[in-house]
């Protein structure tokens, strides 16, 4: 464990950035099996019962999302045994300003919110990448006392924990060792719905798109690797998910809000679009679910609102 975190903490120069490129970019790599990928890391404790994957938004500033993380466990009185990390997804921008190394992994635009590939300096799906930090958190000889791992997100990155929670490939060995996976999904413009049912009467001619990857199951990235909807639907619904909803995140003219037709066919406000997506999944699975609703009174649309909130801590760190 302690040669992996040691990896974490290889230091790089950071200027600042261009308007269109990231402020920073984080200072630790972790090498996968395609490249090194940038991330944020917190104080380690003694003892790793939790890690807190956090990830950002289309701001890509995961220095910012690691402290409210940060914060959100040292209110919970969750620090002494949570380790927190915030992979940085770095697309061409940011390599223009800032003095990278050409190992280090790289998106077009915001391809790697959708589970796009890597343009250097190999291929790789950003839900893959995803995927190897997992699995090694779960390497009892690096992470012995691991018992829990939870993948949050907030606005662009709560879009990116949902799609990864309905696409991660399984990871067998988790079970195994007895860690479980929670997702916890906050504020997100948008769902990935599993068939043509939406909550607003919309013109399909007019929005020829609205079931196409991100917003539903057509056209899916190479990353699902032939998994049927189906599939997909059955994996999502026994997973531990818990979605996080500010009660003011109610403007429909926010300037971040997606205000495409294919996003608005899913409702006209953040809120409503969860509302919406949460009672659809219910109607489809009346049985029950393995997933909850909170919603956290007096917050808008505010990662660190959210995540310290009472409501927000019970999410992250609670049963």
């Amino acid at each position: 464990m302690r040669k992996w975190l040691l990896a974490l903490l290889i230091t790089c120069a950071s200027t600042q950035a261009a308007e269109q490129g990231v402020k920073a970019i984080s200072s630790g790599r972790l090498l996968l099996s395609a490249g090194e990928i940038a991330v944020s890391i917190g104080p380690t404790p003694a003892k790793i019962e939790r890690v807190l994957i956090i990830v950002h938004g289309r701001l890509r500033n995961a220095e910012t999302y690691r402290q409210s993380a940060e914060r959100a466990a040292e209110q919970a009185g969750q620090s002494a045994n949570t380790l927190v990390l915030a992979p940085q997804f770095l697309n061409e921008t940011d390599i223009a300003s800032h003095p990278v190394s050409d190992s280090v992994l790289r998106w077009q635009g915001n391809d790697w919110m959708a589970g796009g590939l890597s343009i250097a300096p190999f291929t790789m799906s950003s839900y893959a990448a995803l995927d190897e930090i997992i699995a090694r958190l779960g390497d009892r000889r690096q992470f012995p006392d691991v018992k829990q791992i939870v993948i949050a997100g907030h606005s662009g990155g709560a879009q990116v924990v949902q799609r990864y929670a309905l696409l991660g490939h399984p990871q067998p060995a988790l079970d195994t060792e007895g860690i479980k996976v929670r997702y916890v999904i906050a504020n997100p413009s948008s769902y990935a719905y599993f068939n043509e049912q939406r909550p607003v009467a919309f013109s399909h001619a007019g929005c020829p798109n609205f079931n196409r990857w991100k917003y539903g199951l057509a056209g899916l990235p190479a990353y699902a690797d032939g998994q049927t909807p189906a599939q997909l639907e059955e994996n999502y619904v026994k997973r531990d998910i818990v979605y996080l909803l500010g009660q003011q995140d109610t403007d429909p003219n926010h300037p971040a809000l997606d205000k495409s037709c294919e996003a608005k066919a899913q409702g006209a406000s953040r809120l409503i679009r969860g509302r919406n997506y949460f009672n659809y999944l219910k109607r489809r699975h009346p049985q029950g679910l393995s997933q909850q609703l909170i919603e956290v009174p007096g917050v808008g649309h505010n990662e660190d609102g959210m995540f310290t909130s009472p409501e927000g801590q019970k999410a992250l760190f609670g049963q």
